[in-house]
């Protein structure tokens, strides 16, 4: 696939490199400026070109000499850099407005060459950004070129961006990335014109930040005895027997810190708790509520061993705090907040006793009180707390700052309590999720998580009143690295769904257009190739939608790319040879296997679309639900339960599966005619470390009329030792309508994943025989 990606993309930059004919430059720019006008004429860009930069002072250095390191990696040779004397030719000019925006650039290209304009070393910073992304691929590359000899379009561009926070997360306790690793990723997202990286340094299942006050916490908790192997969901667990860890001494830190901020990147560190905390709990356990001896985590999902709010706890997170924010000059400290289980809590006696002293309502009181102290330490010290959308449990502390991951409902109550937010929802923002449907992508947690999906994220609510919009700050994509081992699939998981998030926080709304992305991503995707990025090529993959018309389905091929051929059989024979060319829309009146495949016009392709389509009793006729299912769990429509489609055996993600949350829900079936029937079939999702969980009963009346329905059978009994049950009811039966009702699970019970919130249920096809 990597071959293909490479054929497509602008090859004319590749053989002008073995000629002296100048290169030609490009306006493919990720994320899309504001404003572009290009016009007639280059200038032509050489070795000879000079670097006038007027300002003083060390910051506006930070974008001149970025620039030149990047020529000189390409070419060998540095431009010559002319602080004193301005010759009006073949120069690149640097200059302060201070009119335009902090974070924004004019950069506009002549005849008498380039000049970049701003009122912030930082915009400066971003015009070398978008002026690199106008040179060929190939000088992104850490591979020498033929020279520099470039033909640069005449053009005009304004530019800043939309939102002032453009996040990126790192997960490096899951599975530990080194120094050399983590400037790479602050490398990419630099070249994206991302500002924040969140940096997720403790978990349960590592601590990786050096703290001298508490050595245990990197002899100890840095490393775990063994890794799960597999999937949280597969049972019985296995394990590598392998020791597992690192971690990054404040020397590291520093270092880190210091190559961030001369891409004008902050880091944010985050220190978890009061869960999340078992690797800390096992280097000193006086700090849990057990005093049992504990070892770091081995396996992934939430461990029930959380802080014990006593007076030694508050001492050595402020004491770890305090070493923490020295080594981070940024304005945020992050503190986690998320998925900490009260079980202990609700168990211990000092805990009970600290609840009713401080006058708190229960467990999420006490969760409230823990987190305002801490704030209190980390605002003493000039810096601004953040956390996960659970700190709106039980009371929000006075001037945290809220990241909404689990939906965009906490960063609207945050929002309206007049509190900063950023979002980051598992619908469009957590990229361990799948971005393919297909059965041979890399082991991910679940979900499904495709390129257009996160280019069509729209941050600001539209709940959320105007007058509180502000309180948005941007949005942010997340890492998390339990199936993300090792450097190639990070990247694999990262772009180019980095590409779109980029263009989300950056670009203005109404000039987005994902075909016009697209477009300009082909030519990205080689910028990425040269800096040797495992990108992946999931959006390539056709897309098939099935819509149901008067019992028969109206079947529909797609592909992201426009030049792109499809081809597809019925009957399972190989399209590349057999395929009918598509032209449109097609209807199907009986059982298929589907299969299609994409072609480029140079005879490349990609890979093969399967569907089974199987008519049976209920393909294509009226259903009706009492609940709508959550709206990024529902992309195949309500319809889909009953099109002849089975959703994928491992993933819950795909178009064929409906999640619902929280209620009960209620089918109402309309065969059309009375029918006789003999079974009706159901597929459910299981997979516990993800929230879901199988319904406890199902029960199904009948009607001839719509009006009287005659109960007729329940099932009770839903097991699966795998991921997927198909319970089944013989029904024998003549019937025209179905009222099927399903009774959700309920809450996630202690010591689960996710206890104390509402499982989730998915369900998927309703065969009617």
């Amino acid at each position: 696939m990597r071959s293909l990606f490479l054929t497509l993309c602008c090859l004319a930059f590749f053989a002008c490199e073995e000629t002296k004919t100048p290169l030609i430059g490009n306006l493919d720019i990720i994320p899309l400026p504001q404003t572009i006008k290009d016009y007639e004429g280059h200038f032509l860009l050489t070795e000879k070109t000079k670097i006038h930069g007027l300002v003083k002072g060390d910051d506006w250095k930070l974008p001149v000499d970025y620039l030149n390191d990047k020529i000189e990696k390409a070419t060998g040779k540095r431009l010559v850099i002319n602080q004193e004397e301005l010759v009006w030719e073949n120069m690149i000019l640097f200059t302060k407005d201070s009119l335009i925006a902090e974070e924004g650039y004019e950069l506009s290209i002549s005849k008498l060459g380039v000049f970049i304009r701003s009122s912030t070393a930082q915009g400066a910073f971003y015009g070398v950004q978008t002026l690199l992304q106008m040179l060929p691929p190939s000088f992104l590359s850490n591979k020498k070129t033929k020279g520099l000899n470039v033909h640069l379009p005449f053009v005009e561009i304004k530019d800043e961006p939309r939102f002032s926070y453009r996040g990126m997360h790192l997960d490096v306790c899951r599975h530990f990335f080194s120094v050399e690793e983590v400037k790479r990723y602050i490398d990419l997202m630099a070249l994206h014109k991302n500002n924040f990286f969140h940096w997720h340094l403790t978990e349960d299942q590592g601590w990786r930040i050096e703290i001298k006050a508490y050595p245990k916490l990197t002899e100890v908790g840095a490393y775990r005895k063994e890794t799960l192997v597999g999937h949280y969901n597969d049972q019985p667990h296995q394990f590598d027997g392998k020791r597992y860890g690192g971690f990054y001494t404040q020397k590291e830190i520093k270092e880190v810190v210091k190559y961030a901020q001369d891409r004008f990147i902050t880091i944010i560190p985050e220190i978890e708790m009061p869960g999340h905390a078992q690797a800390a709990i096992a280097a000193y356990p006086e700090l849990g509520c057990t005093n049992d001896r504990l070892e770091v985590l081995t396996k992934w999902g939430i461990s029930d061993n959380v802080y014990c709010p006593t007076e030694a706890t508050f001492t050595f997170l402020t004491n770890v705090l305090n070493e923490v924010m020295d080594l981070f000059p940024g304005p945020y400290i992050h503190i986690g907040g998320d998925e900490c289980p009260k079980t202990q809590w609700n168990e211990s006696a000092f805990c009970q006793a600290l609840i009713k002293r401080e006058n708190l309502k229960d467990a999420y009181g006490l969760q409230s009180y823990f987190l305002q102290r801490i704030e209190k330490v980390i605002e003493a010290k000039g810096k601004s707390m953040m956390g996960w959308d659970e700190i709106l449990e039980g009371g929000l502390a006075p001037n945290a700052t809220v990241m909404s991951w689990r939906g965009m409902k906490g960063g609207i109550e945050a929002a309206m309590q007049n509190h900063q937010v950023i979002m980051t929802p598992t619908s469009h923002c957590y990229f361990d999720y799948y971005q393919s449907q297909d059965s041979n992508e890399p082991l991910a947690i679940g979900g499904y998580l495709p390129l257009k999906t996160v280019y069509d994220f729209e941050p600001i609510p539209k709940e959320l009143p105007k007058e509180k919009q502000h309180y948005v700050l941007g949005a942010q994509a997340n890492l998390w690295t339990e199936y993300i081992p090792n450097q190639t699939q990070l990247d694999y998981m990262t772009y180019p769904r980095a590409c779109a998030i980029a263009e989300v926080n950056w670009s203005a709304k109404d000039s987005r257009d994902y075909s016009s992305f697209i477009k300009r991503l082909l030519t990205h995707l080689e910028r990425l190739a040269h800096l040797d990025v495992n990108y992946a090529t999931a959006f390539f993959d056709l897309d098939a939608d099935f819509k149901t018309v008067s019992g028969d389905l109206e079947v529909s091929l797609k592909s992201d790319i426009p030049t792109m051929a499809i081809r597809y059989t019925l009957d399972g024979e190989n399209p590349s040879k057999a395929g009918v060319l598509y032209e449109g829309p097609f209807v199907l009146k009986e059982s298929a296997n589907l299969q299609a495949i994409g072609e480029m016009t140079n005879g490349a392709e990609g890979r093969l679309l399967e569907k089974a389509i199987h008519f049976h009793k209920g393909v294509g006729k009226k259903i009706q639900f009492s609940e709508a299912p959550a709206a990024q769990y529902s992309a195949g429509g309500t319809g889909c339960v009953l099109n002849g489609i089975k959703g994928s055996d491992t993933r819950y993600g795909d178009k064929e599966w409906l999640g619902f949350w929280g209620k009960d829900i209620v089918m109402d079936i309309d065969l059309g005619e009375v029918m006789s029937l003999d079974s009706i079939q159901f597929r459910f999702f299981k997979g516990e470390g993800q929230w879901i969980y199988l319904p406890k009963k199902i029960a199904v009346s009948t009607s001839t009329n719509g009006k009287q329905f005659k109960p007729f059978t329940s099932s009770l009994d839903i097991q699966t030792d795998g991921k997927i049950a198909t319970p089944t009811i013989k029904i024998k039966t003549n019937t025209r309508y179905l009222r099927i009702k399903v009774n959700r699970f309920g809450i996630i019970p202690d010591g689960a994943q996710g206890a104390g919130h509402e499982a989730w249920l998915f369900l998927d096809e309703v065969v009617i025989n």
